[in-house]
């Protein structure tokens, strides 16, 4: 029988992240107390919950259901401690999004500040990576996309449209047509660590081949402040004021950003409150970044 809610804690960690090395900074243990609580676990249930491998551990049937099982009692437990940090007061407590590192670099902090500001008992993780945040596994509470993800657990809401045009130095020899691209190094996406095919932006230009890459937004900025031409998000422009927008008339490309989150925590006050400010924010704060770029050109 299991004796505690930690050892369900223990339990989901590994299950969320195949192994121990994975779980441990999440549980805040080493690797051996990991295992070592993990085989209590077993023995207290009479049965294996993982299949052990050099390449992970892998859940046994009995733990997949398990797995089903705490996570519900996870959502439930975490849905009753929210009735102590929402309310009508002001939010409290920690919450984590998940964000392609455009949004992450040059909007989401300016955003979160003026929430934090509010609310000065909330705690704000941005989780900025070169992927899609993994919700299922509770790697984030809720996440901003660039793809409505189709997973029957998650609910979608769009929460801006957003543009990107190229971009090369002000100071840097113009381009008046396509073609004049064929003489300057291309910036762009890694093309083989693209994640999401609405960051396959090259296709709008004609070419493939990309002379300086990186899978990181906010790299590829500071690359094209050396050289170069490239695709920018409208609203991190004001991060690089050397840039310059080149074929507006030509090339412009439109994309939606998401609001992803847990089907189950539409049932949380803090979460939702928290949801909606952020959405109001984000839209509010795209829209003034990309008016006063084409105030400037």
């Amino acid at each position: 029988m299991v004796q505690n809610w930690d050892d369900l804690r223990v339990f989901l960690a590994v299950a969320r992240a195949a192994g121990l090395s994975g779980a441990a900074p999440v549980l805040k243990m080493d690797p051996a107390t990991v295992g070592r609580r993990v085989a209590r676990l077993e023995l207290a249930v009479g049965a294996p919950l993982f299949v052990k491998s050099p390449q992970g551990y892998a859940l046994t049937d009995l733990g997949q259901r398990m797995r089903d099982r705490a996570t519900e009692a996870e959502e439930a437990l975490a849905l009753a401690l929210d009735e102590g940090q929402g309310g009508t007061r002001g939010l409290t407590g920690q919450i984590r999004i998940g964000s392609p590192d455009g949004v992450a670099n040059y909007v989401l902090p300016q955003v979160v500040a003026k929430i934090q500001a509010e609310n000065p008992g909330l705690e704000v993780q941005i989780l900025a990576l070169p992927r899609v945040v993994n919700l299922s596994q509770r790697e984030a509470d809720m996440a901003v996309t660039v793809s409505p993800p189709a997973a029957q657990r998650l609910t979608v809401e769009p929460i801006t449209d957003y543009k990107l045009h190229l971009a090369q130095r002000a100071d840097a020899p113009q381009i008046s047509e396509l073609s004049d691209l064929t003489e300057r190094r291309i910036v762009g996406y890694i093309p083989d660590m693209i994640f999401d095919k609405e960051l396959d932006y090259l296709g709008e230009i004609g070419t493939r081949s990309v002379a300086m890459a990186s899978n990181s937004v906010a790299v590829q900025v500071q690359m094209l402040r050396h050289g170069g031409v490239g695709f920018v998000h409208d609203f991190a422009l004001h991060a690089a004021p050397e840039l310059r927008r080149v074929l507006t008339d030509q090339v412009s490309l439109r994309r939606t950003l998401y609001l992803v989150r847990h089907r189950s925590d539409r049932q949380s006050e803090r979460l939702s409150r928290f949801a909606e400010a952020l959405s109001a924010g984000m839209s509010a704060e795209v829209t003034r970044l990309e008016a006063a770029v084409d105030l400037t050109g």
